[in-house]
């Protein structure tokens, strides 16, 4: 993976920042891109320490305009992109009857439609280098649902038909297009649920833990490395045996 160019959306922290740490730490340089641009700053200078090149950047990934504009910006900086990671993602969580048109909306827009925006820009690039990868971030979620997670859980389904229709599209252009699936990981996001709420996830958790950002980060590196050639249209579960 060395000197391969990497963004990773949503990327100044969290299950993001592991992934840009273990794609730095094979080689990669890396693009962290996230709403706060403060703390990207930060993690792309934390990352730097590894002997890449980095660079920190924001936009609305759920803008178009927003979207093309920064991939403009990336290329022209960095020549190509190798990597797109597709990480960035929200909650907003209510029972689907006291669920708010807006909240619905914001939830669709920066998990699904930002998937779309950024592949799209992200393939013209791919397309022409004859090369790429692409990988989604899903969730368990996708597959068993979730009280209070309509919004999410959609839109996390939407990712699974994405990845597959975008994987066979562009299989013959050398680009390869899947989704890594976190059961319950270890973040911010989760550590804010309620305590029963965590303990029923714990006990349906046959590994007997909850997950780490690495866990994900080693998956998602592995997707991007060449030792994935072959592989497109997939989904790989990371979640302790909560869904098989």
């Amino acid at each position: 993976m060395k000197n391969r160019v990497a963004l990773i959306t949503g990327s100044a922290r969290g299950i993001g920042k592991a992934i840009a740490s273990e794609l730095a730490q094979m080689g990669a340089n890396v693009i962290i891109s996230d709403v706060n641009l403060e703390e990207a700053q930060k993690t792309a200078a934390e990352i730097a320490a590894l002997g890449v090149k980095t660079l920190a950047v924001k936009f609305d990934v759920s803008n178009s305009k927003e979207v093309a504009e920064a991939f403009s910006a990336i290329t022209g900086e960095f020549g190509r992109l190798d990597i797109l990671i597709n990480n960035a993602g929200i909650t907003k969580d209510s029972l689907i009857m006291r669920m708010k048109d807006e909240d619905w909306d914001a939830v669709i827009n920066v998990n699904l439609k930002s998937v779309f925006l950024c592949s799209k820009e992200a393939l013209k690039t791919m397309s022409k280098q004859r090369y790429g990868r692409i990988v989604n971030i899903a969730s368990i979620v996708a597959f068993i649902g979730n009280p209070g997670q309509a919004n999410y859980s959609a839109s996390k389904a939407g990712i699974i038909g994405l990845t597959k229709t975008t994987a066979k599209e562009y299989a013959k252009r050398n680009i390869t297009v899947n989704a890594v699936a976190p059961g319950f990981i270890k973040t911010a996001m989760t550590e804010s649920l309620p305590e029963k709420v965590k303990e029923e996830m714990f006990n349906s958790i046959p590994m007997g833990r909850f997950g780490e950002v690495t866990d994900v980060a080693n998956a998602v590196a592995f997707l991007a490395s060449e030792s994935a050639m072959y592989i497109t249209g997939n989904v790989i579960h990371v979640n302790g045996g909560m869904y098989m």
